[in-house]
């Protein structure tokens, strides 16, 4: 069975990458727009919204958004879980590549 999983997780590498890159970029920006909207009293992108766009791959984007944006970095829920999400992405990713190349 895993002489068919891995190649196809091999083809799948640049379409991984090239997701985790659209969503961080996504992410950065949603993060920005937010920081944005608080300035002006408008409609905000909720927490929930902010925190499944990092579950989803884009935690990189989120820490780097709220360094840029100085956004929600005295929220605890952001303050410690970006980085805890960022880690245990970092572990997947490190596991699943692990395994595709033993």
């Amino acid at each position: 069975m895993d002489k068919l999983i891995i190649p196809a997780l091999i083809s799948l590498q640049p379409l991984v990458f090239i997701y985790l890159a659209a969503v961080n970029l996504i992410t950065f920006f949603v993060f920005g727009i937010d920081k944005w909207k608080a300035r002006r009293s408008k409609w905000r992108i909720s927490e929930v919204t902010l925190l499944v766009l990092a579950a989803l791959g884009g935690s990189i984007g989120a820490w780097l958004g709220m360094r840029v944006w100085h956004h929600k970095t005295k929220h605890k829920k952001f303050k410690y879980g970006i980085p805890l999400i960022l880690v245990v992405q970092i572990i997947i990713l490190i596991l699943i590549f692990y395994n595709i190349n033993n």
